[in-house]
């Protein structure tokens, strides 16, 4: 390539790398990220992620090739992502919860030459390692928690901070395109290891300039990262955006009320996003009512539907705007904003559509359904990905007809508000009617003020095809009437949607990013219903 095809790039190009750089050329004394004690202005979180990227170079990785990425929330995680971006070099974040043959596929799939690894994993992602003899290095990161030397138990391992430390911070001038692939994130498989979306310079890019128009979000604000960077909600809903207008990141490295409460008051906060479950542990927290939470703006939730009378005690607690940002991996991930002005009134709903994403819904055949219909949510706009990596028969059937299929069953109402009626593999076909196992658990929210969390499987039964089953957890303290609670169902909703059984359990099997496993209780429940049919119901 030539001098001339490199300038012109660099005078032109989408690159999520120069957002970083612009940032810290416009605001190089401002705070950045804060991880623990350490805290980086905007030019040493630069200067760092510089170092990295050149410190790659030195070792010939170049544009196109992947470096996996295992780590907790922390700057080591931001440094890698922003110096691949820099580079051309493909991200690839390992989720944690993942099992040892999932990360070995992973590994090997995505092709990873590297892997940069907290030092507290290297033991449990030993065996996934072993099997993956083309990582060539191990870059290990100490982590907040880690003091002294790292201990040597694999030939490839080279320490993060000596890696880097020698390296020029000079910015690295590299040639990327802007549809080049930024990340590999590999979405979570149920029965099959999980498929890799590929990200582009390009979506995340708008993705997060999205973000901040959508939000109104600028250097003022300070945002709290406290869901698994790994994850595009945290890492695209939020850090990117926030790189992007100058603001600074506080990263938790999990969640805790008592320090999400403590944090939002000693750093005025201004931004958090958290389950629906994170902030009912806020508000049964005993320190909440003393705490100062006036700084935060907005408070976004996630993952989940958040039942209305939590969201009114949730807006009266904290004093803030509530807001929902949805979509999923494969968009990068936001496609509609659930509006602070539609929370009440719309209670439930998944928003309209944002910045440079088109929504639609529509029916098997590929016909475009008219307002009130419920189809298929399917999108059309940058912020899709490039295709899901070398699986080409899933590319070419998630854009049948011109449109990203979502795998989303939905529909507009008559104000053109997105209502989100159930994932398709998650609706319950029961004695030939279709029902969304979502509006049976707002049903049952609404029923009874002691559930803390439900959700609604259908499984397998003689009669019905698939039984409409609620799985509970009552708030502490609490006891559930299951007779009860299915009847005042039956006066909420059409009493054919009601479940044919509640079943009481401590807790939900969750995913490392606090996401309910529907799978996984059907799969634990699927006899639950191994016997003669009733004759009476």
């Amino acid at each position: 390539m030539s001098t001339s095809d490199l300038g012109v790039n660099l005078i032109h190009r989408i690159n999520v790398g120069d957002s970083l750089t612009r940032t810290a050329a416009r605001q190089p004394g401002a705070l950045a990220v804060v991880d623990g004690e350490r805290r980086f202005t905007y030019a040493e979180f630069n200067s760092w992620v510089n170092q990295l990227a050149n410190a790659l170079t030195a070792q010939n990785y170049a544009r196109g090739d992947a470096l996996a990425l295992a780590s907790g929330n922390s700057v080591e995680f931001l440094v890698t992502y922003y110096a691949c971006a820099k580079l051309g070099v493909v991200c690839v974040p390992i989720n944690l919860s993942w099992r040892p043959t999932e990360v070995a596929y992973v590994l090997g799939h995505s092709r990873s030459r590297g892997m940069v690894i907290e030092a507290p994993l290297i033991e449990a992602m030993g065996p996934a390692i072993a099997e993956s003899p083309a990582v060539a290095e191990l870059i290990v990161a100490r982590g907040r928690s880690e003091h002294g030397v790292v201990a040597q138990v694999d030939s490839r391992q080279i320490a993060f901070e000596e890696f880097t430390l020698t390296a020029p911070d000079k910015e690295p001038e590299h040639y990327v395109d802007d549809r080049d692939p930024i990340t590999y994130l590999y979405t979570s498989g149920t029965t099959s290891f999980p498929k890799g979306v590929v990200g582009s310079h390009t979506a995340i890019y708008l993705e997060s300039m999205t973000v901040a128009l959508e939000a109104q979000l600028g250097a003022a604000d300070r945002f709290a990262a406290v869901m698994p960077m790994f994850h595009t909600a945290q890492l695209n809903g939020q850090c990117t955006p926030a790189v992007m207008v100058g603001a600074p990141i506080y990263i938790e490295r999990g969640f805790s009320a008592e320090r999400l409460l403590e944090l939002i008051e000693a750093e005025k906060i201004t931004q958090i996003f958290a389950l629906p479950m994170m902030y009912r542990e806020m508000l049964n927290h005993p320190d909440i009512a003393r705490r100062d939470l006036s700084s935060l703006r907005r408070a976004l939730y996630a993952m989940a539907p958040m039942p209305e009378a939590q969201l009114r005690r949730c807006i009266q607690v904290f004093d803030c705007d509530f807001c929902l940002f949805f979509g999923q991996t494969e968009m990068s991930p936001v496609t509609t904003f659930f509006r602070p002005e539609h929370q009440l009134s719309h209670s439930g709903a998944v928003g309209t559509p944002v910045v440079n994403v088109q929504v639609a819904i529509m029916d098997d055949e590929g016909n475009f359904m008219q307002q009130g219909d419920m189809g298929e949510i399917v999108y059309r706009g940058p912020h899709t990905m490039t295709e899901y990596l070398r699986n080409p028969e899933a590319t070419e059937a998630a854009f049948a007809k011109g449109w990203f299929h979502s795998g989303d069953v939905g529909y507009f109402d008559g104000d053109g508000i997105l209502w989100f009626a159930d994932r398709n593999k998650d609706m319950i076909k029961t004695g030939g009617e279709n029902v969304a196992s979502i509006e049976v658990e707002k049903a049952i929210y609404a029923a009874d003020s002691d559930v803390a969390e439900v959700i609604v499987v259908g499984l397998p039964h003689q009669r019905w095809s698939e039984a409409i089953t609620a799985v509970v957890v009552a708030r502490p303290g609490m006891a559930i009437d299951e007779e009860g609670l299915i009847a005042k169902v039956k006066t909420l909703i059409d009493p054919y949607k009601a479940p044919k059984a509640v079943i009481v359990m401590d807790e939900l099997p969750r995913t490392s990013t606090g996401k309910i496993q529907k799978h996984v209780v059907r799969e634990t429940l699927r006899h639950y219903y191994d016997q003669p049919p009733p004759q009476d119901s």
